[in-house]
């Protein structure tokens, strides 16, 4: 065989193993929230919860959580709270954002995956399958108790980039989404505490973030123990 004939199999195989491994990555992508379905979420219940001078005297951080799963109406309620649409004719979220760029995405982790809120269908949308409340505790493993954590992400391309002041500022808008989660959970009688430690690559990779989009905090949420 000539050297040139050698060369174009060894090319050709190669392609077809870089063609394999590629279809294999679309396949583990397919696979990853097919087990998963959309949850239509609650609507959100308007009359419960302690006052919020009450819920203000309250508020604490609980690393203690029961493993019992959150009801769908707890959950659609402390997703609407943390930020929820509540002023549907307007477009405007029940946290405030800098110029209303509303650049916060909340994702739900589970035991059986992730989740991502949409606030104005009121919906879960299936981002991954499987258990990875492990890259929200970090070295933390008192998450992994919580049935539920919530990771807010700031999407600084809204601001036009991702530069130290975007930055600031979206770090100061998951701080107010943060506390609209601890004080409902305060008012309700759910235990939660936010945190800023948590495995940033791995959850990018998870989340297939890009680099304008910032995991900030999360909150572990559960019933107490």
């Amino acid at each position: 065989m000539s050297y040139f004939c050698a060369k174009y199999l060894i090319e050709m195989i190669m392609k077809k193993q870089l063609l394999a491994f590629g279809v294999g990555l679309l396949a583990a992508a397919s696979v990853s929230a097919q087990d998963l379905s959309t949850i239509q979420l609650n609507t959100p219940s308007a009359d419960r919860g302690k006052s919020i001078m009450m819920s203000l005297r309250e508020r604490h951080s609980d690393r203690v959580f029961d493993t019992k799963e959150l009801s769908l109406q707890d959950l659609s309620d402390l997703l609407w709270a943390a930020n929820g649409v509540n002023r549907p004719g307007e477009k405007k979220r029940t946290a405030p954002s800098a110029m209303n760029k509303q650049e916060i995405d909340l994702y739900v982790f589970t035991k059986d995956g992730v989740y991502k809120y949409d606030a104005f269908q009121n919906t879960l949308q299936p981002v991954a399958s499987g258990d990875h409340r492990n890259l929200i505790a970090g070295a933390q493993d008192f998450v992994l108790s919580a049935p539920v954590s919530l990771l807010m992400v700031a999407d600084l391309s809204k601001f036009g980039g991702a530069d130290e002041h975007s930055r600031t500022v979206g770090a100061a808008d998951a701080g107010i989404v943060s506390q609209n989660i601890n004080l409902f959970c305060a008012g309700v009688g759910l235990s939660t505490v936010p945190r800023a430690s948590m495995d940033q690559k791995g959850l990018k990779e998870l989340l297939k973030l890009n680099d304008t989009q910032v995991p900030m905090l999360n909150n572990p949420v559960g019933y107490p123990k």
